[in-house]
């Protein structure tokens, strides 16, 4: 049995080691539909003036802020406001992920995930990986999302997708992995009225949890 951690990865490694094929967003029914959810998808008042008091610090001072500071500063609570926790599944921060994909033991600590559990995370359905650059010395954050992801795949022992996130400073970018196919949708800035659009894609990705997956 091989070991490696998820920072270990490219996506051309992840492609060839576990036989994965990249679609386009188009060509992905899976997120078409979670897209189409997501234009469905009211943000209230209430929510509307959180986003905009989350953004403007981002906008002030996003682009020189470390890896801790955007993740505490504007990432979580901005997840925190789709109030994903409650006794079935919650959002976990930095918690170590482990399993056996192929004749790999794949593991890292995922930035952030949505999981079953409300103490510990069990079944994830949801990984999010956040960098402050594209690539640095710790890996390519798409396929450290993604390695993540394929982990995720095989603890859940269905054949239901599952969902992704990585976020390099302003940009997030959602990911789909249903199979052995994956696609990375459009790139949304969050520090203009994208921040809107992220938003009702997480409203969706809770709709889709509740109703879909557990």
């Amino acid at each position: 049995m091989k070991t490696a951690n998820f920072k270990d990865w490219s996506l051309d490694s992840l492609d060839k080691t576990f036989e994965l094929s990249q679609i386009l967003q188009d060509e992905c029914e899976v997120f078409q539909q979670w897209n189409a959810l997501s234009k469905d998808m009211s943000i209230d008042d209430f929510e509307q003036k959180n986003l905009l008091k989350f953004q403007k610090p981002l906008q002030w001072g996003g682009k020189a802020w470390n890896e801790f500071e955007l993740e505490s500063k504007f990432i979580s609570p901005l997840i925190m406001t789709v109030e994903f926790d409650d006794r079935k599944i919650g959002y976990f921060l930095e918690r170590h992920l482990k399993g056996i994909v192929r004749d790999y033991e794949l593991s890292g600590i995922v930035d952030g995930m949505i999981a079953t559990g409300f103490r510990s995370p069990n079944i994830p359905f949801f990984c999010m990986h956040e960098y402050k650059r594209s690539v640095d010395n710790d890996g390519n954050p798409d396929a450290q999302s993604l390695a993540a992801m394929l982990v995720a795949r095989e603890l859940n022992k269905s054949q239901k997708p599952i969902y992704g996130l990585y976020i390099v400073g302003l940009i997030w970018n959602f990911m789909v992995l249903d199979g052995n196919e994956y696609c990375i949708g459009k790139s949304y800035n969050a520090e203009d009225e994208e921040i809107f659009d992220v938003f009702r894609m997480l409203k969706a990705l809770k709709h889709i949890i509740k109703t879909k997956l557990l």
